[in-house]
């Protein structure tokens, strides 16, 4: 993302901010100082790094925009790594892979990890060691009181297990301290299936995954529109059904795992699945290095996926219902499914998929994409991710969506302590206990 870029924007332009003040931070003094001005002049606080998840314009707020606080530092021997607030994946993995180490990134090297790690965080090693917020042992952030504050489960219990899951409701995140893992490399790639045999594929993947171990990450992704610059020609102006596949196991047993996958008939265009350093794993999801675009995200939660679901997602997704938006699954359960060793309240734990269509603002597009998750119901858990939400989430009753009902009053609660004026608004907002506008 280039740093000569308008900081009041983010990569996704479903919101443009009007702020009454920009602060290009390059530190964590700069950080308290958005905030105290904010706290000065009785303004929202905002903050933006690369602008993938945007929620509310910060229109007459202090935005802090964090591009240029990117530093990484990794202890080997810990098996850590100290991430800045505007940090990128794609940097963390420049100091992580040397060491044989991989951090629990999202799926693209250019998501911020900061946003990622405070939604959730789920991605490629997810179903076996846990959502990225499960393993965060430390947070440097300032909060509303304009104090900057270290926080651990020791220090503050509380305020720790808000944040990890609570995004940016309880103050802005300087840096913060994750754990690595003995991860150097990856059974992974992509098999691109033409377009007509995606019932195939999508019925053999909702078999397929019941037997899979939590070594191996999977998404299916339903891509509409493949005429893309970097588009590999085999796939160039077709839609087609893209499975990726992330097995952090021996290479041999990856390949054995995916046999049945690869037998279907008709065959796949490409397969790019292959042994790999840890350090491409970005190439997995091959998610364009974009230019700025404009996205309506929304996404659920899915305690199972039949056969009856299977059909139902292909009758609504059809290419002769309408307006086309590519559609992610992706299979979550295994380590996701368990508590933290330290808890959080990051919720979702008893999703077995989700679902997550990415749609352009016509309203043809917006209503077909509507119609898919009113029809994906019976399925549903009733809840969402923070990760995956878009703009039109932003309502109390969305995002209480992403929580367990006792998580979301007791995160009000904190909030009422910690922010009672509600200064951290630009956001999927958790309004503070006894604020119910």
């Amino acid at each position: 993302m280039s740093t000569d870029m308008d900081p009041r924007l983010g990569l996704n332009r479903a919101v443009e901010s009007h702020p009454a003040h920009v602060v290009e931070a390059a530190g964590d003094q700069d950080m308290v100082a958005a905030v105290r001005l904010a706290a000065d002049e009785r303004r929202a606080v905002g903050v933006l790094a690369t602008g993938h998840g945007p929620s509310l314009a910060a229109d007459g707020a202090v935005l802090v925009n964090t591009r240029r606080m990117d530093g990484v530092r990794v202890d080997a021997e810990r098996a850590t790594a100290w991430i800045e607030a505007g940090a990128r994946w794609r940097e963390v993995l420049a100091h992580t892979t040397p060491h044989g180490l991989a951090p629990l990134n999202g799926a693209s090297p250019d998501v911020g990890v900061i946003g990622y790690l405070t939604g959730g965080g789920a991605g490629l090693l997810g179903r076996r060691y846990g959502f990225a917020a499960d393993h965060v042992r430390r947070l440097r952030l300032v909060t509303a009181d304009g104090r900057f504050r270290e926080v651990t489960a020791d220090t503050d219990p509380d305020l720790f297990w808000a944040v990890r899951g609570g995004k940016d409701n309880f103050g802005l995140v300087v840096s913060a301290e994750v754990d690595l893992f003995p991860v150097a490399r990856l059974y992974g790639g992509g098999l691109y299936f033409p377009a007509e045999a995606t019932a195939e594929v999508l019925h053999a993947y909702a078999e397929w995954v019941r037997q899979l171990p939590e070594t191996m990450a999977t998404s299916v992704l339903l891509a509409r529109d493949t005429d893309l610059p970097d588009a590999p020609e085999p796939l160039r102006g077709r839609s087609v059904t893209h499975l990726r596949i992330a097995y952090s196991g021996d290479p041999a047993d990856g390949e054995r795992l995916v046999r049945p996958m690869r037998a279907l008939r008709p065959a796949a265009l490409l397969d790019t699945v292959r042994d790999m350093p840890y350090a491409d794993s970005g190439t997995i999801h091959h998610d364009p290095v974009s230019a700025p675009y404009v996205a309506y995200d929304r996404n659920v939660l899915l305690g199972e996926l039949t056969a009856d679901t299977v059909d139902t997602l292909l009758a609504l997704t059809a290419p002769d219902t309408g307006g086309a938006f590519p559609t992610e699954l992706r299979h979550f359960g295994g380590a996701y499914a368990r508590p933290p060793k330290v808890p959080n309240c990051v919720g979702g734990r008893d999703a077995a998929f989700s679902l997550f269509p990415r749609a352009t603002p016509e309203p043809g597009i917006l209503r077909r994409r509507d119609d898919l998750l009113a029809g994906l119901r019976p399925w549903s858990t009733g809840g969402i991710s923070l990760n995956f939400a878009g703009v039109e989430d932003t309502a109390p009753d969305r995002v209480r969506a992403a929580y367990t009902p006792a998580d979301f009053d007791r995160l009000r609660t904190l909030k009422a302590q910690h922010d009672p004026d509600n200064m951290f608004r630009i956001n999927f907002n958790i309004p503070p206990k006894g604020d119910d506008r």
